[in-house]
């Protein structure tokens, strides 16, 4: 089984490129770049499908821009994350002492344990 997505259309077995959402508020259909999930109500269309739609009579169709190319992470994104693995590689320092046991294990049940103080 594939893990790409194919187009919405009937018998099309090509790769989806574009999702077509409805605004039925305003009779738009909006056509733009291949959503990251798959939602219940748009449909994934292939280039060729995309390319050929049409709207209802008074409907408008509004095309985003299916530009391919993915921006990369800015310097801000990159910086915040060397931030984060900086911050997760510090040692822990413990805010209070640990707790003695005072007492002696007199009696063990799984993971619990009876003590005494005698």
């Amino acid at each position: 089984m594939s893990l790409a997505r194919r187009c919405s259309r009937t018998a099309c077995a090509r790769p989806a490129v574009a999702t077509l959402t409805y605004v039925y508020a305003d009779q738009t259909a909006v056509l733009g770049p291949l959503a990251t999930y798959a939602e219940p109500h748009a449909y994934d269309l292939c280039g060729f499908h995309s390319e050929r739609l049409s709207a209802p009579r008074g409907w408008e169709v509004l095309r985003l821009s299916l530009d391919q190319a993915v921006p990369g992470p800015s310097e801000d994104d990159l910086l915040a994350l060397a931030d984060a693995v900086r911050e997760a590689a510090r040692p822990l320092t413990p805010a209070t002492p640990p707790v003695q046991e005072t007492g002696r294990e007199v009696a063990r049940r799984g993971h619990l344990r009876v003590l005494t103080s005698d």
